[in-house]
């Protein structure tokens, strides 16, 4: 093929940006050019010494991500940095003025105009200014809580409600998701710390409902997000991270509502704790016709960057600006050469 690869520039290497960067290493027709990362224990290393490979990748991380831009060519950033706008906003626009398509895992800029309208309206005229594409994704925000609900539809007459629930097993995940849902703290402690601002709830649920509700034509009276219900623990768990002790907690469970006529049309719940023996997602369409879906669980690291590498072609395709999933061509693996999507 005499198209060049795909050169990817990479905001990010925690572990979400690691799995992304091992994901395009396995794929043909793109490659990494750049890394960025403000941790200093990964500042002037060889990506590849950092992702454990045996190999150098040619690739310095650097902290400089404005001298990394004015002097490498590149046709895309990945960012997974941060889950916030105001906190991803500087990064974005750095790579919107390089002229650079960006894919970004932030989860509320999977659909930012719900609490950020002013710096979406920003990113979206900035994006088409310069001629250059910006979606946010991921496993959920992304998909498992809109994305594929919304694809389940196609086969109704008429939708009524939609409802989702996403049970996980959290006890084999990441130290640091562990304590982001409270394992092993006290009730009391936990909602200290959400009022402190020192862990969050599930950032994306509101996301997630409202990106559902637009694609559907939906105007909402209102999006409901619960507070997140601490589960308890009645016997000793041992997880990855720490041991629960009874009267500690495992997780928690969290809903958000989309609500009209008082009526919640849109329910996603998420069940996140060490009790959980079997994950899995389910989907009840209530319409016409009805539809229930089952599936098994689905942890959600790996395949959020699965989905972040596979919208890379599709959005250096797509019109100009700051774009959704329901703005997307129907997602799906990308198998062989990516260059092959783009025509």
């Amino acid at each position: 093929m005499a198209m060049d690869p795909i050169r990817v520039v990479l905001f990010g290497l925690g572990p979400i940006g690691q799995r992304i960067a091992h994901t395009i290493l396995g794929k043909r027709g793109i490659e990494i050019v750049g890394a960025v990362d403000i941790d200093p224990e990964k500042v002037g290393r060889d990506l590849g010494e950092i992702l454990g490979l045996d190999r150098r990748l040619g690739v310095t991380v650097t902290d400089d991500a404005d001298a990394l831009l004015d002097k490498i060519g590149a046709d895309v950033a990945v960012i997974a940095t941060t889950s916030y706008v105001r906190t991803v906003y500087d990064q974005v626009v750095k790579c919107i003025e390089a002229g650079l398509d960006v894919v970004s895992t932030s989860e509320e800029l999977a659909y930012p105009w719900v609490d950020e309208p002013q710096l979406a309206a920003e990113i979206d005229g900035l994006a088409r200014q310069y001629g250059v594409t910006v979606l946010a994704t991921g496993i959920n925000p992304g998909y498992f809580m809109d994305t594929f609900p919304l694809i389940l539809t196609a086969l109704c007459r008429e939708v009524k409600r939609i409802e989702a629930v996403r049970a996980i097993p959290t006890g084999q995940r990441r130290s640091s998701f562990q304590r982001k849902i409270g394992t092993g703290m006290k009730p009391e402690e936990f909602k200290a710390k959400l009022e402190r601002g020192e862990i969050t709830g599930h950032v994306g649920f509101r996301q997630s409902v409202a990106l559902t509700a637009a694609a559907l034509g939906w105007t909402l009276d209102e999006i409901k997000e619960y507070p997140p219900e601490p589960v308890i623990a009645e016997r000793e768990v041992k997880t990855t991270y720490t041991t629960v002790k009874p009267g500690q907690m495992l997780g928690y469970n969290a809903v958000a509502e989309g609500i009209i006529d008082g009526e919640a049309v849109i329910r996603y719940k998420l069940v996140m704790h060490a009790g959980v023996e079997e994950g899995y997602e389910e989907y009840l369409i209530e319409g016409t016709p009805t539809i229930k879906v089952r599936m098994s669980e689905m942890l959600g690291d790996w395949e959020t960057a699965h989905i972040a590498v596979n919208m890379i072609p599709r959005v250096i395709t797509a019109q100009p600006g700051l774009l959704t999933m329901k703005d997307m061509p129907l997602p799906t693996a990308v198998l062989g050469d990516m260059r092959i999507f783009i025509t």
